[in-house]
């Protein structure tokens, strides 16, 4: 069966919701952690998941640390990361990032990576 499981990290609780509503809706199973930290936390409970979409500026853990991390972890490195941010200049650091999707968010083109991803 194909891996339908993506992990949104993001700090925001309406970018959040909002981007777990709409990847629900496509029938994803959608997990959420508000923070760096509380994602690498997630991962360890879960099976892996075929997606990660990652804010970067965020309190505890930023996205730049948990990617550095996600990294150093040989069984949750080959996952795929989307960066979602604001800051879009800023994901050059991010080296793991497949992608990034500046916010606000274009749904369509989120639905487009999230279908080549999953």
């Amino acid at each position: 069966m194909e891996c339908k499981q993506i992990l949104i990290v993001e700090d925001d609780d309406g970018i959040r919701e909002a981007l777990r509503l709409t990847l629900e809706l496509e029938g994803y199973e959608v997990l959420t952690a508000a923070n760096g930290q509380l994602g690498l936390d997630a991962l360890k409970e879960i099976k892996t998941p075929c997606l990660i979409l990652l804010d970067l500026m965020m309190p505890v853990m930023d996205g730049w640390t948990f990617a550095e991390a996600l990294g150093k972890d040989m069984a949750l490195a080959a996952i795929p990361v989307i960066v979602v941010t604001a800051v879009a200049d800023s994901a050059k650091g991010v080296t793991r990032a497949r992608e990034v999707i500046k916010k606000p968010v274009d749904v369509d083109l989120l639905l487009k990576l999230v279908k080549q991803y999953c």
